[in-house]
């Protein structure tokens, strides 16, 4: 009996390793959800780590919060499950690409991300090899998308936001003189500082650039460098974990001038390191809270409903622009998806550039040239620091 046993397991043996080597099959399948559903892999490229890991979680939850509300998609007649497949890149340069092969790996058909221009700089070569198109949110330096024809983008560049925020620091402040700093090796901030100097020497302003390293931790110096300068205002769009530091230190020195920062800056972790203090702190942004009253309502009660949700928003439920940005860049994937009748990366990739999408943010579409969202408008915010909340200001449109 044994030996009959062993006699047909052999048999078995022999026919299923013939069965795979007679295998002609190259495409691989598409991957299917426990409940039969096929799935739509989307990457969640973005830091939750390092010193933009504030921003990062925050632009997830908008992706997160999107996902809670359409986790299926109807493409070419066929239900699909989304899945977000996240990693963190940890703010990091030179961990990017690491970051970005794991969502290649995992076989993702589009990525999201990243906050911050430099890591989406440093990851693009790896989705660009691998032929996976990737959406910004929020990286506003030109090089992310320029030259390329894999990364596109949905927020508005640094060039128009350094051109609002020195048309504010000249004509509604009424400076002269700026004081301007960035970290020293750091895309957007050094990006955002040069754009805001070029605009504002146009203007007939003076400027004066200084640069911190990484790692700085004190800023005493360069607020002392601001006021003997004889600086009217303190420019300075780096990340909220630097800014954090700035505003303690301004306060503590008495730096005694307004303080302008980017959309890096548009964030509950602002508001609540300026609450009681003595700084003056305007931000431009890509989205104000109330502009979209079922947006934020949903995403309040969302975030508010979950302990690990609300402490990476800060905890509170304030919306963050990233997070309006977040949501809608799911969905803006998704319209990419149903253009393409396809999954397939290719596919997705060519519909891009012609998908068009209405979202909490506004119309979104994309130039011909590098993909870049066709955008005009800055939201303008200042912080009460009484209250620790942005008050809105006139938005800016230019052109």
């Amino acid at each position: 009996m044994k030996r009959l046993s062993a006699v047909i397991l052999s048999v078995l043996l022999v026919l299923s390793l013939c069965a795979c080597g007679s295998s002609t099959t190259t495409t691989t399948p598409t991957p299917t959800a426990a409940a039969g559903n096929p799935v739509l892999k989307i990457g969640v490229f973005e830091p939750a780590s390092g010193d933009n890991g504030a921003g990062g979680k925050q632009e997830t939850l908008g992706i997160e919060y999107a996902n809670s509300v359409s986790p299926t998609v109807e493409i070419d007649g066929t239900t699909y499950d989304v899945e977000l497949v996240k990693v963190d890149n940890e703010s990091s340069n030179d961990k990017a690409a690491t970051a970005a092969s794991t969502l290649v790996s995992a076989g993702v058909s589009v990525v999201l991300g990243s906050y911050g221009s430099s890591v989406s700089i440093a990851a693009s070569p790896t989705f660009k090899e691998a032929g996976i198109p990737v959406i910004g949110i929020t990286c506003t330096n030109p090089q992310v998308t320029e030259g390329n024809t894999h990364y596109f983008r949905i927020c508005f560049l640094d060039p128009f936001q350094g051109t609002v925020l020195a048309n504010y620091a000249f004509s509604e402040l009424k400076v002269t003189k700026a004081y301007c700093l960035s970290k020293l090796g750091d895309d957007y901030s050094g990006g955002l500082v040069n754009y805001f100097v070029t605009a504002f020497e146009a203007l007939g302003g003076t400027c004066v650039q200084d640069t911190f390293p990484d790692g700085n931790s004190d800023f005493t110096s360069y607020i002392n460098n601001a006021k003997n300068e004889g600086c009217q205002v303190f420019f300075s769009p780096v990340s909220t974990e630097a800014a954090q530091l700035i505003i303690n230190q301004a306060d503590s020195q008495g730096l005694g001038m307004p303080i302008l920062a980017g959309d890096t800056w548009d964030s509950n972790v602002i508001l609540q390191a300026a609450k009681g203090k003595s700084v003056d702190v305007t931000v431009t942004t890509f989205y104000p809270e109330g502009a979209n009253a079922d947006f934020d309502s949903g995403f309040k009660t969302w975030v508010a409903g979950d302990s690990t949700r609300l402490a990476n928003n800060g905890g509170d439920d304030t919306v963050a622009a990233v997070t309006a940005m977040g949501y809608d860049a799911y969905f803006f994937a998704l319209q990419a998806a149903v253009n393409a009748k396809s999954t397939a990366s290719a596919d997705i990739m060519q519909a891009l550039w012609t998908t068009e999408y209405d979202g909490v943010s506004g119309h979104i579409a994309l130039d011909q040239t590098n993909g870049d969202a066709i955008r005009n408008t800055a939201y303008v915010k200042h912080c009460n620091t009484e209250t620790g909340a942005w008050e809105a200001l006139p938005a800016v449109t230019i052109g």
